[in-house]
């Protein structure tokens, strides 16, 4: 027996067309959300990092605060408001994400958050360890804003 070949009914087309753009409306929904998360990711990322360049400014002025203090002698009393103020200041850019980058004598060189000036005799400390700091480094959420400068032990 052959079959017929029915044609569509007009209620099958219409189902068939419903479908379709029902499939088509949770694709566009779809997109538009992972749109919407990967935006609000991008302006949080932004908002991060829009203050760089003024923190590494800052990080300028905390480094001369600290030779300041250093140039005045302990019993003088402008030194103590030199480091009150540093103090001040190091507190108020640490809520807004900065931190120092740790460079200790005998730590391992790590080139990511450090910037070698220098090779010295290790005089039998371990190569490739910090021999010297020699001027502070600072992250920024994370994100190294300026390395310590170091000498490394060859």
């Amino acid at each position: 027996m052959e079959e017929e070949i029915k044609e569509p009914s007009e209620l099958e087309t219409l189902k068939a067309q419903c479908e379709e753009y029902l499939n088509g409306w949770k694709r566009a929904k779809a997109d538009l959300a992972n749109s919407k998360a990967e935006e609000g990711k991008r302006l949080t990322d932004f908002a991060k990092f829009v203050g760089e360049a003024m923190m590494k400014d800052l990080t300028t002025v905390l480094d001369s605060l600290a030779l300041a203090a250093a140039a005045i002698p302990e019993t003088n009393e402008a030194r103590k408001g030199i480091l009150i103020i540093q103090a001040q200041l190091e507190e108020v850019l640490k809520k807004h994400g900065l931190e120092k980058i740790t460079a200790n004598v005998g730590d391992d060189f790590d080139p990511a958050k450090h910037e070698a000036m220098a090779l010295v005799d290790g005089a039998g400390k371990p190569p490739e360890t910090i021999a010297e700091e020699i001027e502070k480094g600072y992250s920024l959420n994370g994100k190294v804003l300026k390395p310590a400068r170091v000498t490394v032990t060859k």
